[in-house]
């Protein structure tokens, strides 16, 4: 059975990726998203840190023409030293979107009903902090800055660069899903994993990472 269609106004993504003291990692799994509608408009809204709003500088870089669509094959993101394959997410049964297999720490989904990287819109992938056996794919993402590169290699041959606009951290109970999910006339770029500090009672780290990029090359 085909899963729901992501509607707007979703809860936000948790990525429940697990916690990490004292060397040992516990992996829970909690995602609660349900991605807008692209033909929904982004929305401002207030992270607990960063800027609100992507840099001047940043704003004013060069903007590739959006590609057409093409499923991603994988992710290199020279700064932090993420170089791995990318698989499709889809939707639970309730709409909520499904998190990253977690039998391989070194692998990143991305949203196949959205967006497709380089493709007009905002394309969503998404990553693992941490698991049960150790740190995983996105555990350096909140290190990215303004003007860093994201390279999606595409099943047709191209290679979508992407330019780092900002790196926000979002309340899980505040997750701006208008502005991460919601529709773009380019082609954008969002990465999203766990951040803040781990809740052990809720079971759940307390934040989310959103890195925003646009396509430059």
């Amino acid at each position: 059975m085909n899963p729901p269609t992501p509607q707007p106004g979703g809860k936000l993504l948790r990525l429940g990726l697990g916690a990490a003291a004292l060397g040992v990692l516990v992996l829970y799994n909690s995602v609660d998203a349900k991605p807008v509608d692209e033909a929904s408009a982004p929305a401002a809204s207030t992270s607990v840190s960063a800027s609100a709003a992507p840099s001047a500088a940043a704003a004013r870089g060069a903007r590739a023409p959006a590609l057409p669509r093409s499923q991603p094959t994988r992710i290199r993101i020279p700064q932090i030293a993420v170089d791995a394959p990318v698989s499709q997410l889809g939707l639970e049964a309730d709409g909520r979107l499904a998190a990253p297999p977690v039998d391989n720490r070194n692998l990143v989904g991305w949203y196949s009903g959205g967006a497709a990287p380089g493709e007009a819109g905002s394309a969503v992938m998404a990553g693992h902090v941490d698991t049960k056996s150790g740190p995983a794919v996105f555990l350096l993402l909140s290190l990215l800055v303004t003007g860093n590169t994201v390279d999606v290699t595409r099943a047709d041959g191209t290679t979508a660069t992407f330019v780092v606009d900002s790196v926000e951290t979002f309340a899980k109970n505040a997750f701006p899903d208008d502005r991460v999910y919601g529709d773009t006339p380019d082609a954008q770029l969002r990465l999203i994993t766990c951040g803040g500090v781990y809740d052990h009672k809720a079971k759940d780290y307390t934040a989310n990472v959103v890195v925003f990029a646009h396509l430059k090359a």
